[in-house]
């Protein structure tokens, strides 16, 4: 089936949550500059057909905590990702729980920095990422109205139910491609796709360029929003190193993102009951 016209009609089964509020992620205040985060890992969450937590998902809470802090000292303007870096140090094979602790680590007047650290349910470390925020450039973009956002992230609002991707509107269109549409409860404060998400949409691409593996480190350099969507990435890959290029499809495939991803040497292997 052409992935535009599928994309279309899943469109129409729109949850009354946002995809963020679905991943049961949980954020509370640590220390003076400083966020945890916590989540249960489901198998919706996997990399399907194995055990291994995405790493879109990863860079989406990087993206969620960083953009926090960045919030916290541009309030109530908009801060914008700029950069989004993720390494993993081993496949996240078998997690059951991720506990992430995000610190500032610059607050300039232009540039905003943070970093995250990611360990299991036993407390072993097992990923890292940075973000680099500006503010809008549009002084008409603020912060909504109402409790903080890291209030508002203080309690779980959902359960993943279907595979993230799925419950995103993303698939796989061949020939190392992918497509994600722009839903509503898929936006960001400034009314354009949330960056964390854009995330999946380059892991998607790679993963359907090299199926069998999953991504042990994601770059993405944010170039402009995708504001009409359909975002569509394209992977061309050079032995275990994939560059990745995400377009808006609506805007005369204006590029969003340029990305460099990673997959671990060798191929992982399936899950018995992978999703």
């Amino acid at each position: 089936m052409d992935a535009e016209v599928s994309l279309a009609d899943a469109s129409d089964q729109r949850s009354s949550t946002h995809v963020l509020g679905d991943l049961g992620f949980v954020v509370v205040r640590g220390g003076p500059h400083e966020l945890v985060g916590d989540a249960a890992v489901v198998p919706e969450m996997h990399v399907p057909g194995t055990d291994v937590l995405r790493t879109s998902i990863l860079s989406l809470w990087a993206d969620v905590l960083t953009g926090l802090l960045a919030a916290d000292e541009v309030g109530p303007r908009v801060p914008v990702t700029l950069q989004l870096d993720l390494d993993l140090y081993a496949p996240p094979s078998g997690v059951g729980h991720v506990h992430a602790v995000a610190g500032r680590v610059k607050a300039g007047r232009t540039v905003f920095v943070a970093a995250v650290d990611f360990t299991d349910e036993a407390g072993r470390p097992f990923g890292s990422a940075t973000g680099v925020f500006v503010v809008s450039p549009d002084p008409e973009v603020r912060m909504p109205e109402g409790p903080s956002p890291v209030e508002a992230m203080g309690v779980a609002h959902g359960r993943l139910a279907v595979p993230f991707a799925e419950r995103a509107s993303c698939e796989r269109r061949g020939g190392g491609s992918a497509a994600l549409l722009r839903r509503e409860d898929g936006l960001n404060a400034s009314g354009t796709v949330n960056g964390g998400l854009l995330a999946l949409v380059a892991e998607e691409a790679v993963l359907d360029a090299r199926p069998g593996t999953t991504l042990a480190s994601l770059s993405l350099c944010f170039l402009r929003p995708v504001r009409v969507g359909p975002a569509v990435a394209t992977a061309t890959v050079h032995g275990d190193v994939a560059e990745v290029a995400v377009v808006d499809a609506g805007r005369d495939d204006a590029h969003a993102i340029m990305a460099t991803a990673r997959t671990f040497a060798g191929r992982v292997q399936p899950a018995s009951n992978g999703v």
